[in-house]
């Protein structure tokens, strides 16, 4: 083990380097596993990000076991204290194990990394303000957002800084927390000739809006509804747990969507509502999934129509934004998308039906592996992070001003 940095020291050392070595931590709502890539950050003269390189991928899918701890965790009817105490040292070990099998990957050292930027995992969140008792009597108005993983336990087992809880900061500052991988979207995916639309489907849907030539000022996002979530558990819940998603949207593609089910779907509130706005499992977790499949039951539903049905709904959800609230703002050529949803052959086929006139392309596409979006994006704001720039969207995430995000282990 490194003998422990000295902080003052070590973000002098790093602040003075045009290029670092960072890598990035993702486990997302779809519970599926952890995502590891190593990036090379370039930055100019005045410390800002000019490209960010991708030199490898790691992939450590949950266990059945993990995942149904983690998932347990995401349900006040299940969560239990001790399980959560456990998981949030346990998940680092299995962070560690990502961390190192992307060095053997790359036939990198422990020594030749600057930093790890560990999201980690997402078991609440809670953007929208509750009465809270306040000290002196009076009620506060308290949001919040819960991400699980110990960075102490994750520095211990590599010996490297770890840079990590970047959405509490937002929040304190107003914000709800979300989207915040729009950091990275202008860079790797700006056009100076066209509006475009970065399309995440991970267990949550959310969009970050680029205009042409990408001005700060004019860069949106957010959360457009479920992702893979829904599909997710219509399919376990069809095979007894065999399956954890719809391979390819193969079981969609045999189903015929129920579209009065659709329409009904699409008049919750958080449709019609503008942005910025964030979810999360704890909308569209276990008890959404129960009253979606107790409704397809009732209405006579096969379980490929269950898939196929699921799978309209969340191409319904970002198509209906892109209507409201995105193409209004800013035209689009091209939507491209990231995530396990862009793997969902019969979901792509959805979107591009819903949205006549947009380029539906996937990321991998424009040489951007769609597992690796988001865990690029957090090593941008663990960098950043170091770097002592804010790094948060207020337009983005309502947030009263632009903050630094994340905290520092060395």
């Amino acid at each position: 083990m490194a003998p422990k940095k000295d902080g003052l020291h070590f973000r002098l050392e790093y602040a003075s380097k045009r290029e670092h070595s960072v890598i990035g931590l993702m486990s997302g709502t779809s519970l599926d596993g952890v995502d590891a890539v190593l990036t090379r950050i370039r930055t100019s003269a005045s410390g800002e990000v000019e490209s960010v390189q991708l030199e490898g991928h790691e992939y450590i899918p949950y266990s059945d076991k993990m995942r149904s701890i983690v998932g347990a965790l995401c349900s006040p009817a299940t969560a239990k204290i001790d399980d959560l105490t456990y998981i949030h040292f346990g998940l680092s070990e299995w962070y560690a194990a990502a961390v190192h099998g992307l060095l053997e990957k790359t036939g990198r050292s422990a020594g030749e990394i600057d930093l790890i930027a560990m999201h980690g995992q997402t078991v609440w969140h809670a953007p929208k303000p509750r009465d809270f008792p306040g000290p002196g009597g009076e009620p506060l108005q308290v949001k919040g957002t819960l991400q699980l993983g110990s960075p102490a336990v994750l520095h211990e087992r590599t010996g490297i800084p770890v840079a990590a809880d970047f959405r509490s900061a937002d929040m304190a500052a107003g914000g709800e927390g979300a989207p915040l991988a729009p950091c990275i979207d202008g860079i790797l995916f700006g056009s100076k000739t066209e509006g475009r639309a970065v399309q995440n489907i991970g267990g949550i849907g959310n969009v970050t809006v680029l205009p042409p030539g990408c001005p700060a000022d004019r860069i949106f996002a957010f959360d457009t509804g479920p992702g893979n979530m829904l599909i997710d558990a219509v399919v376990a819940a069809g095979t007894d747990g065999a399956k954890h998603y719809d391979p390819d949207g193969q079981y969609g593609a045999r189903g015929h969507a129920d579209l009065t089910m659709v329409k009904a779907l699409m008049s919750e509130e958080y449709f019609s509502r503008k942005p910025p706005k964030s979810t999360g499992r704890e909308v569209y977790g276990e008890a959404f999934a129960a009253s979606f499949l107790k409704n397809c039951k009732a209405r006579g539903l096969s379980f490929e129509d269950e898939v196929a049905t699921a799978t309209a709904f969340t191409a319904e959800s970002i198509a209906a934004a892109y209507r409201d609230f995105v193409i209004p703002q800013t035209p689009l050529g091209t939507a491209v998308m990231s995530g396990g949803g862009a793997l969902n052959l019969t979901l792509m086929k959805m979107l591009a039906e819903r949205m006549p006139g947009i380029k539906v392309v996937s990321s991998a596409e424009l040489g951007v592996p769609v597992d690796a979006r988001e865990a690029m994006a957090f090593a941008v704001l663990g960098h950043e992070s170091l770097m002592d720039r804010p790094d948060n969207l207020p337009a983005v995430t309502g947030a009263r001003r632009p903050v630094v995000l994340g905290t520092i282990t060395l």
